[in-house]
């Protein structure tokens, strides 16, 4: 499984229909509503916003009044393809008078997500956790230091409250700590 390391974007023409592609780095449903309301106002003259997203088992697509199965679902059947987690991709189109039929649509839109997907540079995704490690201000250093690999973040209370990402097969590093798992999840290599 892959996500992206950054967000991007890919635009072509085919007979005078533009069309837009984006895709994002998403971890839920906020983010996937910020983003399409923000690309709605930007490009509010646009004919379409198509998308798709992928966050773990939620997957949700729209063709945005193209014909039914034309666009949200072939983007999403190529993030599919792709093997992406963690991902909204919004084909924003320009129509250019001249219809393109059902195939011509789906074809169109498969294109423009293949092509963006091409240029994106991915992560593999492994199983891990999100883990919560508790410490006193005097072991921050060495707690620090035994985190210096992993994502985690710190909130500074009476003690110090760690939220650390480790990989499955990394937990074992974490004995000589009192832990509590969040959850599991997916988390980038």
């Amino acid at each position: 499984m892959y996500t992206i390391k950054d967000n991007n974007s890919y635009e072509f023409e085919i007979k005078k229909s533009k069309f837009i592609s984006k895709i994002y780095k998403v971890y839920n449903l906020d983010e996937v509503n910020n983003i399409l309301s923000s690309l709605k106002k930007e490009y509010s003259d646009a004919t379409h916003h198509c998308y798709s997203y992928i966050i773990n088992e939620n997957k949700k697509c729209s063709d945005d009044n193209e014909p039914s199965g034309t666009a949200g679902l072939p983007i999403l059947q190529v993030l599919e393809k792709n093997n992406l987690n963690f991902v909204l991709c919004v084909v924003i189109r320009y129509f250019g008078g001249i219809k393109l039929g059902a195939s011509g649509l789906l074809q169109a839109y498969t294109k423009s997500v293949s092509e963006l997907i091409k240029i994106c540079n991915l992560t593999e995704l492994i199983e891990g956790y999100k883990i919560e490690i508790t410490c006193s201000y005097d072991k921050q250093k060495k707690l620090d230091y035994v985190l210096k690999n992993y994502k985690y973040e710190k909130i500074y209370n009476k003690n110090i409250v760690y939220l650390a990402y480790i990989p499955i097969n990394d937990l074992d590093t974490f004995k000589n700590y009192s832990y509590k798992i969040i959850e599991n999840l997916f988390i980038e290599k």
